[in-house]
């Protein structure tokens, strides 16, 4: 999907200011990925290894940038206090001074105290990342270097911004077919990232056994997160027991969401995973899982805030609310929004909706239905295409993502809803833009 301001870099390193297509895609087909700025940054690279300096410095100098290098962190310091970079990658593993201890001295000092720092080292262990980040370091990426991974954390940590990946974007149940190639036919799973490594996973459709699978390859060191679930209807629950880093010994995992009458998040994946279901159970985790209970309100977890809000949708279902330093990414699905001329129409829960939405940057939201199919699966718990165009208007969001698309729907369906979405914030003249993600479509904020 498209940030505001930058240039492409495809999962392939290519040149900047790829053209792009009326629609805002880029002309080549495939996923994209949004990385950097349409300036150039000043980094400096410091390494003992010469082939590791060259191979970074190549890569950032092909994207635009200015790249000067050092092979010890005592020149390292020397120079950066002489010539402030706006980036620091540092090698961990250093004769004399480590970049743990490099990192703090830059710290230390006034002239570098505020430039993005990465620590890039061969060492996968939790304590050495642990006291990278204690010593001041924005990020911590793992040898051997995958240029587009490394790329990819230059631009958060230079932006310092979250990145959203979209892994499932249907509702309901998998709808895999030939025309559901663009959007994908699995369903709700979005990712969420940011920049000091803090992952999130929204809903365990069947997206979420490519994010697992996505997150493992060529992973190193355990992986830590948070696993949000929406409510436990089958299309966001059903693939939580397919998403393969559970399994690892190591990882730790967080699994959260509302409980409902009777049972807790412990209980309801339990049942779920139950022998007579299916037959693997949570005893087979060989990570360490554990869950928590959300209701409606403020919550922390790992260090972010986070708002819920209950929805109206069958049974107990929350939305999120991401916020992080003055940005915001709300997921709001499943939930009914009524006509206005309905009887069971409620103008106070709107009237919440839109504060709970309030200028967030990125809206995700359940937009099932098109206006001519509403009336037919009223009661249904899904909204229609203009109710959420005009939520989003009152709310003065940034970017509305459609979203929790019904199966019976096309590519060529969900193409006319989005049409129908941005046709109606033109004739209000709003201010928000309209997306329809892909699978593997990503966004920062």
């Amino acid at each position: 999907m498209r940030r505001p301001l930058g240039y492409d870099v495809p999962r392939q390193l290519a040149p900047p200011l790829a053209p792009l297509r009326p629609d805002g895609r880029p002309q080549q087909d495939g996923p994209f990925v949004w990385s950097f700025m349409n300036r150039s940054l000043r980094i400096h690279v410091v390494d003992d290894d010469p082939s590791i300096l060259e191979l970074v410095r190549t890569a950032l100098e092909l994207v635009g940038h200015t790249v000067t290098t050092s092979s010890s962190g005592a020149d390292a310091l020397e120079a950066m206090a002489a010539a402030p970079p706006d980036l620091a990658i540092l090698d961990m593993m250093m004769p004399g001074m480590d970049g743990a201890e490099l990192c703090r001295r830059l710290r230390q000092r006034e002239e570098t105290r505020d430039i993005g720092i990465i620590i890039l080292s061969a060492k996968i262990y939790d304590a050495d990342r642990q006291a990278a980040m204690g010593a001041g370091a924005n990020a911590y990426a793992t040898k051997p270097i995958r240029i587009e991974k490394l790329l990819d954390v230059v631009a958060q940590v230079v932006t310092d911004e979250a990145k959203v990946s979209f892994w499932g974007v249907r509702g309901t149940l998998p709808a895999p077919s030939p025309e559901n190639i663009r959007y994908g036919g699995n369903t709700s799973c979005v990712s969420l990232e940011f920049p000091r490594g803090q992952l999130f996973v929204l809903d365990a459709g069947t997206g979420i056994r490519v994010l697992g699978n996505h997150l493992l390859k060529g992973r190193k060191g355990r992986l830590q997160g948070t696993v949000m679930i929406t409510h436990p209807h089958w299309d966001h629950i059903n693939a939580l027991p397919f998403f393969s880093p559970l399994y690892v010994p190591g990882n730790q995992f967080e699994i959260c969401g509302p409980a409902q009458p009777g049972a807790g998040m412990r209980d309801l994946v339990a049942a779920q995973m139950d022998g007579r279901f299916f037959p693997i159970t949570p005893r087979e985790f060989g990570a360490d899982v554990r869950y928590r209970d959300l209701q409606q309100g403020s919550h922390d977890i790992q260090g972010i805030a986070v708002e819920a809000l209950m929805l109206m949708h069958p049974g107990v279902a929350l939305g999120y609310r991401f916020n992080y330093r003055g940005r915001s990414l709300c997921y709001i699905t499943d939930q009914e929004v009524y006509l206005p001329d309905s009887p069971h129409y409620t103008g106070e829960y709107v009237d919440r909706l839109v504060a709970f939405m309030g200028d967030a940057d990125i809206l995700i939201t359940d937009t099932t239905y098109t206006d001519a199919e509403y009336p037919t699966r009223v009661g249904w718990g899904h909204t229609a295409v203009s109710q959420v165009a005009e939520l989003a208007h009152r709310a003065a969001v940034k970017r509305l993502c459609i979203f929790h698309h019904d199966p019976q729907q096309t590519d060529d369906d969900i193409d006319r809803k989005l049409e129908d979405v941005q046709a109606w914030l033109a004739r209000h003249q709003s201010s928000t833009m309209a997306l329809a993600p892909r699978e593997r479509d990503e966004l920062y904020f």
